[in-house]
Protein backbone atom coordinates (compact mmCIF):
# COMPACT_ATOMS: atom_id res chain seq x y z
CA UNK A 1 0.00 0.00 0.00
CA UNK A 2 1.16 3.55 -0.37
CA UNK A 3 2.66 5.70 2.57
CA UNK A 4 2.82 9.28 3.36
CA UNK A 5 6.11 10.19 4.62
CA UNK A 6 6.41 13.72 4.44
CA UNK A 7 4.30 17.02 4.63
CA UNK A 8 5.46 20.25 2.82
CA UNK A 9 3.75 24.05 3.50
CA UNK A 10 5.10 26.43 1.44
CA UNK A 11 4.69 30.00 -0.41
CA UNK A 12 4.09 29.73 -4.10
CA UNK A 13 5.44 33.46 -4.59
CA UNK A 14 6.09 33.36 -8.35
CA UNK A 15 9.34 35.95 -7.54
CA UNK A 16 10.92 32.88 -5.42
CA UNK A 17 11.03 31.27 -8.63
CA UNK A 18 12.35 33.77 -10.52
CA UNK A 19 15.09 34.24 -8.45
CA UNK A 20 16.31 31.02 -9.02
CA UNK A 21 15.64 31.07 -11.95
CA UNK A 22 17.57 34.29 -13.03
CA UNK A 23 20.43 33.42 -10.28
CA UNK A 24 19.20 35.33 -7.35
CA UNK A 25 19.48 33.46 -4.60
CA UNK A 26 22.48 34.76 -3.58
CA UNK A 27 21.31 38.78 -3.48
CA UNK A 28 21.08 40.54 -0.28
CA UNK A 29 17.34 40.55 -0.59
CA UNK A 30 16.80 37.29 -1.30
CA UNK A 31 19.64 35.22 0.23
CA UNK A 32 18.29 35.18 3.86
CA UNK A 33 14.84 33.37 2.53
CA UNK A 34 17.35 30.51 0.70
CA UNK A 35 19.60 30.17 3.73
CA UNK A 36 16.39 29.25 5.31
CA UNK A 37 15.30 26.75 2.83
CA UNK A 38 18.62 25.14 2.89
CA UNK A 39 18.18 22.49 6.19
CA UNK A 40 14.69 21.30 4.63
CA UNK A 41 15.99 20.80 1.12
CA UNK A 42 18.72 18.39 2.51
CA UNK A 43 16.42 16.49 4.68
CA UNK A 44 13.87 16.42 2.01
CA UNK A 45 16.58 15.15 -0.84
CA UNK A 46 17.55 12.03 1.64
CA UNK A 47 13.29 11.30 2.03
CA UNK A 48 12.83 11.55 -1.31
CA UNK A 49 9.00 10.46 -2.61
CA UNK A 50 7.69 8.43 -5.42
CA UNK A 51 4.95 11.05 -6.42
CA UNK A 52 4.09 14.29 -5.20
CA UNK A 53 0.35 15.28 -4.34
CA UNK A 54 0.77 18.88 -4.67
CA UNK A 55 -2.63 21.29 -3.22
CA UNK A 56 -2.56 24.51 -5.26
CA UNK A 57 -4.12 27.11 -7.09
CA UNK A 58 -4.39 27.78 -10.64
CA UNK A 59 -4.02 31.59 -11.12
CA UNK A 60 -6.08 31.82 -14.32
CA UNK A 61 -3.44 30.39 -16.19
CA UNK A 62 -4.72 26.80 -17.16
CA UNK A 63 -8.66 27.35 -15.73
CA UNK A 64 -11.15 30.06 -17.26
CA UNK A 65 -12.85 32.53 -14.44
CA UNK A 66 -15.86 31.71 -16.55
CA UNK A 67 -15.66 27.84 -15.26
CA UNK A 68 -14.46 26.94 -11.65
CA UNK A 69 -13.93 23.92 -10.03
CA UNK A 70 -14.25 24.03 -6.30
CA UNK A 71 -11.50 20.95 -6.21
CA UNK A 72 -10.28 19.33 -9.16
CA UNK A 73 -7.12 16.76 -9.93
CA UNK A 74 -5.02 16.34 -13.00
CA UNK A 75 -5.31 13.13 -14.35
CA UNK A 76 -2.87 13.73 -17.36
CA UNK A 77 0.62 11.92 -18.27
CA UNK A 78 2.10 15.12 -18.42
CA UNK A 79 1.51 18.54 -17.62
CA UNK A 80 3.19 21.59 -19.46
CA UNK A 81 4.41 24.57 -17.87
CA UNK A 82 1.87 27.62 -18.46
CA UNK A 83 3.16 30.25 -20.28
CA UNK A 84 1.79 33.29 -17.47
CA UNK A 85 2.22 35.78 -19.82
CA UNK A 86 6.45 36.50 -19.73
CA UNK A 87 7.61 33.01 -21.33
CA UNK A 88 7.42 29.39 -19.42
CA UNK A 89 9.72 29.13 -16.76
CA UNK A 90 12.60 27.04 -18.05
CA UNK A 91 12.03 23.98 -15.64
CA UNK A 92 11.05 20.95 -16.54
CA UNK A 93 7.74 19.38 -17.28
CA UNK A 94 5.68 17.92 -15.08
CA UNK A 95 4.68 14.09 -15.29
CA UNK A 96 1.75 12.68 -13.94
CA UNK A 97 0.84 9.47 -12.43
CA UNK A 98 -2.51 8.50 -13.57
CA UNK A 99 -3.44 5.44 -11.90
CA UNK A 100 -2.75 7.23 -8.26
CA UNK A 101 -5.12 10.73 -9.65
CA UNK A 102 -7.76 8.48 -11.06
CA UNK A 103 -7.76 6.15 -7.37
CA UNK A 104 -7.97 9.79 -5.07
CA UNK A 105 -10.51 10.84 -7.73
CA UNK A 106 -12.62 7.82 -7.22
CA UNK A 107 -11.98 7.66 -3.78
CA UNK A 108 -12.36 10.98 -2.65
CA UNK A 109 -16.25 11.14 -4.57
CA UNK A 110 -16.92 8.06 -2.48
CA UNK A 111 -16.23 9.78 0.13
CA UNK A 112 -18.58 12.70 -1.13
CA UNK A 113 -16.59 15.45 -2.35
CA UNK A 114 -17.41 16.38 -6.05
CA UNK A 115 -14.03 16.44 -7.90
CA UNK A 116 -13.58 17.85 -11.02
CA UNK A 117 -11.22 15.71 -13.66
CA UNK A 118 -8.67 17.83 -15.46
CA UNK A 119 -7.39 15.80 -19.03
CA UNK A 120 -5.89 18.35 -20.24
CA UNK A 121 -3.75 21.37 -17.83
CA UNK A 122 -1.00 23.55 -17.89
CA UNK A 123 0.58 23.87 -14.44
CA UNK A 124 1.67 27.55 -13.11
CA UNK A 125 3.64 28.83 -10.18
CA UNK A 126 1.10 27.67 -7.93
CA UNK A 127 2.67 24.22 -8.68
CA UNK A 128 6.20 24.93 -9.99
CA UNK A 129 7.25 27.06 -7.34
CA UNK A 130 6.79 24.90 -4.77
CA UNK A 131 8.17 22.28 -6.93
CA UNK A 132 11.70 24.45 -7.01
CA UNK A 133 11.31 24.88 -3.35
CA UNK A 134 12.07 21.12 -2.76
CA UNK A 135 14.33 20.77 -5.77
CA UNK A 136 16.23 23.83 -6.87
CA UNK A 137 18.00 22.19 -9.88
CA UNK A 138 16.12 19.20 -11.34
CA UNK A 139 18.17 19.02 -14.55
CA UNK A 140 15.78 17.26 -17.31
CA UNK A 141 13.11 16.14 -15.12
CA UNK A 142 11.47 16.37 -11.57
CA UNK A 143 12.55 13.74 -8.96
CA UNK A 144 8.83 12.72 -8.59
CA UNK A 145 5.94 12.23 -10.43
CA UNK A 146 3.48 14.64 -9.71
CA UNK A 147 -0.62 14.34 -8.93
CA UNK A 148 -1.82 18.58 -9.29
CA UNK A 149 -4.71 18.75 -7.01
CA UNK A 150 -6.77 22.08 -7.29
CA UNK A 151 -8.51 24.69 -4.74
CA UNK A 152 -10.10 27.32 -5.61
CA UNK A 153 -9.01 30.28 -3.53
CA UNK A 154 -9.44 32.83 -6.39
CA UNK A 155 -13.57 33.49 -6.78
CA UNK A 156 -16.21 33.41 -3.92
CA UNK A 157 -17.27 31.09 -2.25
CA UNK A 158 -14.27 29.86 -1.54
CA UNK A 159 -14.34 26.37 0.25
CA UNK A 160 -14.51 26.69 4.15
CA UNK A 161 -10.87 26.10 5.74
CA UNK A 162 -13.14 23.65 7.47
CA UNK A 163 -14.15 21.60 4.60
CA UNK A 164 -10.25 21.81 3.27
CA UNK A 165 -9.19 20.06 6.39
CA UNK A 166 -12.06 17.02 5.87
CA UNK A 167 -11.09 17.09 2.40
CA UNK A 168 -6.91 16.29 3.15
CA UNK A 169 -8.58 13.86 5.82
CA UNK A 170 -10.35 11.38 2.68
CA UNK A 171 -6.63 12.84 0.91
CA UNK A 172 -4.57 11.01 3.66
CA UNK A 173 -6.43 8.09 3.68
CA UNK A 174 -7.94 7.31 -0.17
CA UNK A 175 -3.69 7.98 -0.33
CA UNK A 176 -3.16 5.24 1.85
CA UNK A 177 -5.52 2.84 0.40
CA UNK A 178 -3.53 2.93 -3.31
CA UNK A 179 -2.56 -0.73 -3.89
CA UNK A 180 0.73 -0.09 -4.78
CA UNK A 181 4.01 0.12 -2.92
CA UNK A 182 4.70 3.89 -3.34
CA UNK A 183 5.90 6.97 -1.08
CA UNK A 184 3.84 9.92 -1.26
CA UNK A 185 4.62 13.31 -0.18
CA UNK A 186 2.11 15.67 0.16
CA UNK A 187 2.71 19.55 -0.29
CA UNK A 188 0.72 22.35 0.91
CA UNK A 189 1.11 25.71 -1.41
CA UNK A 190 0.11 29.23 -0.78
CA UNK A 191 0.07 32.18 1.56
CA UNK A 192 1.05 33.73 3.89
CA UNK A 193 -0.47 36.47 4.87
CA UNK A 194 -0.62 39.23 1.56
CA UNK A 195 -2.95 41.24 -0.13
CA UNK A 196 -2.04 42.60 -3.95
CA UNK A 197 -4.76 45.09 -4.40
CA UNK A 198 -7.10 47.41 -3.01
CA UNK A 199 -6.32 50.02 -0.16
CA UNK A 200 -4.62 47.25 2.01
CA UNK A 201 -2.55 46.40 -0.92
CA UNK A 202 1.05 45.26 1.03
CA UNK A 203 -0.74 43.83 3.95
CA UNK A 204 1.54 41.50 6.21
CA UNK A 205 0.44 40.08 8.86
CA UNK A 206 3.01 39.03 10.90
CA UNK A 207 1.20 37.97 14.55
CA UNK A 208 -1.29 35.75 12.00
CA UNK A 209 1.34 34.32 10.47
CA UNK A 210 3.12 32.84 13.49
CA UNK A 211 0.19 32.04 15.26
CA UNK A 212 -0.63 30.04 12.04
CA UNK A 213 2.78 28.51 11.98
CA UNK A 214 2.78 27.11 15.27
CA UNK A 215 -1.47 25.79 15.21
CA UNK A 216 -0.35 23.71 11.76
CA UNK A 217 1.10 21.34 13.48
CA UNK A 218 -0.32 21.36 16.82
CA UNK A 219 -3.94 22.83 16.80
CA UNK A 220 -5.16 21.99 12.83
CA UNK A 221 -8.86 22.45 13.98
CA UNK A 222 -8.77 25.60 15.50
CA UNK A 223 -7.42 26.86 12.26
CA UNK A 224 -10.36 24.81 10.71
CA UNK A 225 -12.62 26.90 12.79
CA UNK A 226 -11.85 30.22 11.15
CA UNK A 227 -14.93 31.22 8.63
CA UNK A 228 -13.46 32.67 4.92
CA UNK A 229 -13.93 36.83 6.66
CA UNK A 230 -11.86 35.84 8.84
CA UNK A 231 -9.30 34.77 6.76
CA UNK A 232 -9.33 37.55 4.70
CA UNK A 233 -9.67 40.45 7.53
CA UNK A 234 -5.94 38.59 9.42
CA UNK A 235 -4.12 37.25 6.14
CA UNK A 236 -5.16 39.55 3.24
CA UNK A 237 -7.86 38.92 0.02
CA UNK A 238 -5.08 36.41 -1.06
CA UNK A 239 -3.94 35.13 2.34
CA UNK A 240 -7.09 32.83 1.90
CA UNK A 241 -4.59 30.60 0.43
CA UNK A 242 -3.74 29.32 3.58
CA UNK A 243 -6.78 26.74 3.77
CA UNK A 244 -4.58 24.62 1.26
CA UNK A 245 -1.80 23.87 4.13
CA UNK A 246 -5.44 22.46 5.92
CA UNK A 247 -5.62 19.56 3.17
CA UNK A 248 -2.34 18.63 3.15
CA UNK A 249 -1.79 18.99 7.24
CA UNK A 250 -5.42 16.98 7.40
CA UNK A 251 -3.69 14.37 4.88
CA UNK A 252 -0.98 13.40 7.27
CA UNK A 253 -3.54 12.58 10.38
CA UNK A 254 -1.97 12.95 13.87
CA UNK A 255 1.48 11.34 14.03
CA UNK A 256 4.23 13.70 12.97
CA UNK A 257 6.83 15.75 13.58
CA UNK A 258 8.36 18.98 12.73
CA UNK A 259 11.50 19.16 10.78
CA UNK A 260 11.97 22.67 10.19
CA UNK A 261 10.26 25.75 9.04
CA UNK A 262 11.39 29.48 8.15
CA UNK A 263 9.54 32.99 7.91
CA UNK A 264 10.62 35.83 5.89
CA UNK A 265 9.19 39.19 5.49
CA UNK A 266 9.36 40.04 2.79
CA UNK A 267 9.34 38.17 -0.30
CA UNK A 268 8.05 40.46 -3.20
CA UNK A 269 5.00 41.77 -1.08
CA UNK A 270 4.00 38.83 1.04
CA UNK A 271 5.17 37.34 3.94
CA UNK A 272 6.59 33.78 2.90
CA UNK A 273 7.04 30.33 4.85
CA UNK A 274 7.94 26.86 5.01
CA UNK A 275 7.34 24.30 7.52
CA UNK A 276 8.28 20.44 6.68
CA UNK A 277 6.65 17.69 8.87
CA UNK A 278 7.64 13.67 8.77
CA UNK A 279 5.22 11.34 9.22
CA UNK A 280 6.08 8.86 12.01
CA UNK A 281 6.89 5.06 11.91
CA UNK A 282 5.46 3.13 14.11
CA UNK A 283 5.43 5.90 16.68
CA UNK A 284 9.34 6.29 16.17
CA UNK A 285 9.21 10.29 15.38
CA UNK A 286 12.08 11.50 13.24
CA UNK A 287 14.85 14.03 14.37
CA UNK A 288 13.95 16.80 14.10
CA UNK A 289 15.86 20.32 12.89
CA UNK A 290 16.78 23.55 14.94
CA UNK A 291 13.66 25.97 13.11
CA UNK A 292 15.00 28.98 11.49
CA UNK A 293 11.82 31.90 11.76
CA UNK A 294 12.94 35.03 10.45
CA UNK A 295 11.40 38.23 10.83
Amino acid sequence: MAEIIWGLATSHVPSIGAAMDYGKTEDAYWKPLFEGYAPAREWMAEHRPDVAVIIYNDHANAIDLDVVPTFAIGTGERFEVADEGWGRRQVPPVIGHPPLSEHLITRLVDDEFDITMLHDLDVDHGLTVPLSVYCPQPGASWPCRVVPLLVNVIQYPQPTAARCLKLGEALGRAIRSFPRDIKVAVFGTGGMSHQLAGARAGLINTRFDRMFLEKIETDPTSLAALSREQYVDQAGSEGIELIMWLVMRGALGDGLTRIHDTYHVPASNTAAALALFAVTDSGTPSAPMRSTLRR
